[in-house]
């Protein structure tokens, strides 16, 4: 017999497994020695009285064995004559691999930046030297965006597929048993890239291909059908069908669509600033105490509000991080933020973004469908000018920024290749910079102290999702336009974030499944 149960544990006693054991049996008028088993099986913390808890859901096995918590899945080697030809490793074209395998079908996947080992030299170039491979970077490479810019696992997409089972996936790979436990899993970009190279091999091992330094110049196409993609300007890859998982930030892959009239269409996203502050201040707010309890983690936050008819929100919230340089091109700043798995830094950062939509991109039209690309170009254009046309980060105190004059001084931050004082107020765009003031004020009302000179802001997050999206039959899941054409994951606008991609990687490969019978 196995029984459900509720237990609020101080965090003096969260690893303390036989205490919370006595209490389940209390609680459930056992005697202890009855209880075979005891498993936790979801994590939180309630942080909203003065004293925090440690909230946690847990099945109580009597007289019974536990089932195990892993569901591993096997992948077995396969002699497929059927193949798929996957655009980028990011989650969802690694996780669309995984499954496909799983289908037996074979595929093949096209990288354009490194492997993750490969990849670390071009990230310590933008970090210390301000050097930008366009092909290598946090954006492009081996895992994707997520893989160096912090592993967070938390999505709201819990109705589009089974969370755990990509949970199950990323510890089958060797990722921290935590994760299937923890209400906001995070792996952290220590420990993410080993899981990904595992992912690797578990492909290459099961009959799927991966080639790096492999950027798609062209589609193969014939009577509205895709049957491959020509890389690097000389080479065919022929297929029975294309998911095109190339990530938000892989704008050429856009251009080229809209040069074989796929149809493509713009939407709307969020930019705006990346925000950082003492970890130990957030700690503070949070959890009602100058000095955070050793087992409780580094505290996070998430807030939103309406401003002027528009939502300002955090946005992928980094404890315990530091912010990171997450540019393509030379000519760009573009930044965002990182935790590796201990979040032991002394900062916190979060985005702080404005949704925008075509009303902010007007005077973009010209540019038709990539009017909001533009706008997106423009900002980080200047955002790399004030810097000194360099990877520095144009920065301001937020306190400064509400009262409308540059900071004579920044505090210390995270960020490696370094800031300057610049009046962000000024230069990023009214409609932007009008509701970031406005949603502090309001912030500081949900956290008090939030609203502190200690806190500052650097330009420009703006890589919050796709301006683009792909569109695809509801049901089918391909392309309205080309048959055998998959877009999948954030890049073509249906995902955010690592599982929700993961997600629909899989949905994909399974509708090419359905498509290929």
């Amino acid at each position: 017999m196995k029984k459900e149960i509720e237990l609020s544990v101080l965090p003096d006693f969260i690893h303390d497994y036989e205490y919370q054991k006595q209490i389940a049996a209390r609680k459930l008028k056992l005697a202890p020695e009855e209880i075979t088993a005891f498993r936790i099986t979801k994590r939180s913390i309630d942080a909203r009285s003065r004293q925090p808890v440690f909230k946690l859901k847990a099945v109580v096995y009597v007289n019974e064995n536990p089932t195990p918590l892993l569901r591993e899945i096997t992948f077995k080697p396969i002699k497929a004559d059927k193949k798929v030809i996957i655009v980028g490793s990011g989650p969802a074209g690694l996780f669309a691999a995984m499954r496909l395998l799983e289908l037996g079908i074979k595929p093949v996947i096209l990288e354009r930046g490194k492997d993750v080992r490969s990849r670390r030299k071009d990230l310590r170039a933008i970090q210390q030297f301000g050097i930008v491979n366009p092909e290598s970077n946090y954006c492009f490479g081996e895992g994707g965006a997520g893989t160096y810019s912090d592993g967070k696992l938390y999505t709201r997409a819990t109705k589009r597929g089974d969370v755990h089972r990509i949970l199950n996936l990323l510890v089958q790979h060797g990722a921290q048993n935590e994760i299937l436990i923890d209400a906001h899993p995070h792996i952290g970009s220590n420990r993410l890239p080993k899981v990904i190279s595992a992912i690797r091999e578990t492909i290459i091992s099961g009959g799927g291909e991966i080639y790096f330094g492999s950027r798609v110049t062209d589609f193969i196409l014939k009577d509205k059908k895709i049957l491959g993609v020509i890389v690097n300007s000389e080479k065919e890859f022929l297929g029975d069908a294309v998911i095109l998982a190339t990530g938000h930030s892989a704008r050429d892959i856009f251009y080229l669509l809209d040069k074989h009239k796929i149809k493509i269409e713009a939407k709307p996203f969020a930019m705006g600033v990346r925000i950082e502050h003492p970890q130990a201040l957030i700690d503070e707010i949070q959890y009602h105490s100058k000095q955070r309890h050793p087992n409780l983690p580094a505290s996070s936050y998430n807030l939103t509000c309406q401003v002027d008819a528009r939502g300002v929100y955090s946005f992928c919230m980094c404890p315990g991080g530091i912010i990171i340089p997450s540019s393509t091109e030379n000519d760009e700043l573009v930044l965002n933020g990182m935790s590796v798995s201990r979040r032991d830094s002394p900062f916190a950062n979060s985005g702080l973004v404005v949704s925008v939509n075509e009303q902010d991109w007007q005077k973009y039209s010209a540019y038709g469908i990539f009017a909001g690309l533009e706008f997106q170009k423009e900002v980080e254009k200047t955002a790399y000018e004030s810097g000194g046309k360099s990877q520095r980060a144009p920065a301001q105190r937020i306190t400064d920024f509400i009262k409308g004059k540059i900071s004579e001084t920044l505090p210390r931050c995270s960020y490696i290749p370094g800031t300057v004082s610049k009046p962000l107020h000024e230069l990023l765009p009214k409609n932007i910079s009008e509701r970031i003031k406005k949603s502090l004020l309001i912030f500081d009302q949900k956290m008090r102290g939030y609203l502190t000179e200690e806190a500052q802001i650097l330009a420009a997050e703006t890589r919050t999702s796709s301006p683009v999206r792909i569109p695809r039959n509801s049901e089918t899941l391909m392309h309205v336009g080309v048959e055998g054409l998959f877009p999948s994951g954030e890049g073509a606008g249906y995902a955010g974030g690592i599982v929700s991609a993961a997600i629909d990687g899989e949905r994909c490969a399974e509708a090419v499944s359905k498509f290929l019978e």
